[in-house]
């Protein structure tokens, strides 16, 4: 089944390393969350696929989870889901049948849009006070802050 897995990751043309026996990484390149990897491990009865996303929240973390439960309902093969230390995941598994060209770009690029699609929301509800303390470090010592541009709503005011 790893040959398999291979076969069909080369001719979808994405980037991976064979992280063990019977697992690769795959590397997608997102927008808002830069990198994602995202692991296919071939099990005896499955396909599972499993991507980090994010930290545990900081703050709000019903207001997370009650965000990202709504998502689940709109994905394709994969869900939201946390580890033992309350860190974000995407997790699916697929027959070994799924393990094709075709399907495999599609679970792929779902994994791809739900990370990306989310970071930026997980990061503002999870993370708003380290992000709005990051805007006035950076503001204060003249430190570039092009990489919060897309958090410029959590400016504090009194940091301009």
């Amino acid at each position: 089944m790893i040959e398999q897995l291979k076969a069909a990751l080369d001719e979808i043309g994405v980037d991976y390393r064979e992280d063990g026996p019977r697992s690769v990484v795959v590397a997608l390149p997102g927008r808002r969350k830069l990198n994602i990897a995202c692991g296919l491990v071939v099990e005896d009865h499955a396909l599972r696929v499993e991507a980090f996303v994010a930290r545990r929240p900081e703050e709000r973390a019903e207001a997370v989870w009650a965000e990202l439960l709504r998502r689940n309902g709109r994905l394709y093969a994969v869900a939201f889901a946390t580890d033992e230390a309350e860190d974000i995941h995407l997790v699916g598994r697929l027959p070994h049948a799924a393990i094709d060209p075709a399907e495999l770009d599609r679970v792929l690029g779902q994994v791809l849009e739900a990370a990306d699609a989310s970071f930026n929301v997980i990061l503002e509800l999870g993370f708003k006070s380290s992000i709005e303390e990051e805007w006035r470090w950076r503001l204060a010592r003249g430190e570039s802050t092009r990489n919060l541009e897309a958090f410029e709503r959590l400016k504090p005011r009194d940091a301009e």
